[in-house]
């Protein structure tokens, strides 16, 4: 006799192209498609689109954090790794592991994977909807630096240095 408890029961989860949540986050397009609630909290999958030299601050949060790249090129750095991912490309960051990104293309689509859930109520909050399926325009509200700080610490994340900056080009290096 098992004393576990019952798994809860799930429902299959689908999302119709065009019937997901959009929204622009700091200058990029994150398009939640599987979004924490419609499975237990287990995991999330937000869809982004970046522009150039997109890059996060060095961070941890308390999600491991997996990136699949669709389109576009990312210089990842995660502990004392750095890795170029280049469509299909995949890279996994652990819970807890201090990491940034930084787009080398004109753009970037990448799946990025919370797992449990959680990064992409972070986006919800620091967000506003996005009116098109498009990067935002440059007059686009964005959180105060105070509302900012704010967000980071209500979903666990923190900060510990710079994003990474723009690649220099091949000639000057």
């Amino acid at each position: 006799m098992s004393s576990a408890l019952p798994a809860p029961e799930l429902g299959a989860t689908w999302s119709a192209a065009g019937q997901d949540e959009r929204l622009w986050f700091l200058g990029t397009l994150a398009i939640v498609r599987v979004p924490g609630e419609a499975v237990d909290g287990r995991f999330a999958v937000i869809e982004f689109v970046f522009p150039r030299h997109a890059s996060p601050p060095l961070h941890t949060h308390p999600q491991d954090e997996s990136y699949i790249v669709l389109d576009g090129q990312l210089t990842v750095h995660a502990g004392a790794d750095r890795f170029e991912l280049a469509p299909g490309g995949i890279g996994v960051v652990p819970t807890g592991v201090a990491h940034t990104f930084r787009v080398d293309s004109d753009t970037a689509r990448v799946l990025v994977l919370s797992t449990p859930a959680g990064i992409e109520q972070f986006v919800r909050d620091g967000s506003v909807p996005a009116t098109s399926p498009t990067l935002p325009p440059p007059d686009t509200p964005r959180p105060t630096p105070e509302r900012l700080e704010q967000l980071f610490r209500t979903h666990r994340q923190v900060n510990l240095g710079a994003p990474l900056a723009p690649a220099r080009p091949a000639q000057e290096q």
